[in-house]
């Protein structure tokens, strides 16, 4: 029996020189080039009923670099700008699969500054590593050590709204092995007063990272607000803002893996809700709590991690009436106001609503494991109402 490694990506801070800053820079610049006239390109021949592959836009790179407009290319390492060209067909090939939109140019403000190396682009020995124009080695702090024997099979160097840079490198990890299976299985409930509701009973707190610095954030916000546009001063403000939101996104980026990583290794099967978070954002009550509890991400770590330690995760249909049906009982209530956070069934059982949804939640999804792929609970919606995610219609001070 065969072993496959599972492939991981280590990121890391790094401290460029001038001399790598620049470089860098302009390989960001260039890839931004290259990838939006390709996709001007592919737009075209799209409108003409033409069919423009990777092929073709990459020898239409080799064009673009012999005119004289574009001779600058020839100035930087070939290997992102063949990269950016297959970004660009894995985006058409998205497209084309009804999985995403239609790729969009970008922008040379908003989008992510970043290029990616393959083996040929970059030289990586005795811990150091080196990237293709340059003569010295990049200048890393090494946070946590690579796998025994890894080596990079690609390295992507990106640079944030707050000028940090970073360095990415793909390697496979021999650590990543399926856990030994336990016969555990947990519903949960996701929520604004509590980040989750386990079917445990157990309750665990929303951090609300962004509240933690709103102040600080609206003070950099309304000092940037004041700086005249295109000023040093405006370019020093805004980034003081970009590492505001850096510092909340990484400490609820750190919260979520250690959370997730917890539940991976302490349950067999988890049970979660189908939760349409790009439509519950449009709630102007309540889509900067619902952002900052950053549900898509939550799920998104606990589905991957549970196909890297053999754990099986169920998303039960968001239309389950998991908070009006008893789980003692199975009787189904009429109604259900979103202030009701307790209540008794007719039964004689008081239920908590949230641990009560994921015990509802837990034992659907059980079913569906027995059951087979493929089986979805009923839709109820009665009354009429949105049947989305319920929570506290409370808004955010």
């Amino acid at each position: 029996m065969t072993t496959t490694h599972v492939k991981r990506a280590f990121k890391y801070r790094f401290y460029p020189t001038d001399e790598q800053a620049a470089e860098l820079s302009r390989t960001f610049g260039c890839v931004r080039k290259v990838y939006n006239l390709a996709l001007a390109a592919r737009t075209q021949a799209w409108a003409r009923q033409e069919r423009v592959n990777y092929n073709t836009t990459s020898a239409m790179l080799t064009a673009w670099k012999k005119t004289e407009e574009l001779a600058f290319l020839n100035d930087v390492s070939s290997v992102p700008l063949q990269q950016c060209l297959r970004h660009l067909q894995t985006a058409f090939t998205h497209f084309f699969a009804k999985r995403a939109k239609y790729p969009r140019f970008k922008s040379k403000k908003k989008s992510r500054k970043s290029a990616e190396y393959t083996t040929s682009g970059f030289r990586f020995r005795d811990g150091k590593l080196t990237l293709a124009k340059m003569s010295e080695p990049l200048d890393i702090v090494w946070s946590r050590p690579l796998p025994e024997g890894a080596k990079p099979s690609t390295v992507t160097v990106s640079q944030d709204s707050a000028g940090r840079w970073s360095v990415s490198m793909l390697c496979e990890d021999p650590s990543v092995k399926p856990l030994a299976a336990t016969d555990t299985a947990v519903g949960i409930d996701v929520g604004l007063d509590h980040l989750l509701t386990l079917s445990t009973g157990e309750k665990i707190t929303n951090p609300r990272h962004e509240r933690r610095d709103r102040a600080r954030l609206a003070l950099a916000q309304r000092r940037l607000a004041k700086k005249q546009k295109g000023s040093a001063n405006r370019a020093r403000a805004r980034r003081k803002v970009a590492k505001i939101h850096a510092r909340i996104a990484d400490r609820r980026r750190d919260g979520l893996h250690k959370l997730t990583t917890r539940l991976v290794r302490e349950n067999q099967t988890l049970v979660i809700e189908d939760l349409t978070v790009r439509n519950m954002v449009k709630n102007r009550s309540l889509a900067r709590a619902i952002s900052d509890a950053a549900w898509a991400d939550f799920r998104s770590f606990l589905e991957y991690k549970a196909v890297w330690y053999g754990r099986e995760v169920i998303a039960v249909d968001r239309f389950f009436p998991s908070s009006k049906l008893c789980s003692a009982c199975g009787t189904l209530q009429e109604k259900m106001p979103l202030h009701v956070r307790t209540w008794t069934c007719d039964c004689g059982t008081t239920h908590d609503r949230d641990v009560n949804a994921a015990k509802n939640l837990l034992a659907v999804g059980l079913t569906v494991t027995a059951c087979g792929a493929g089986v979805r609970p009923q839709r109820s919606t009665p009354g009429g109402q949105s049947a989305t995610k319920q929570e506290t219609p409370r808004r955010e001070p």
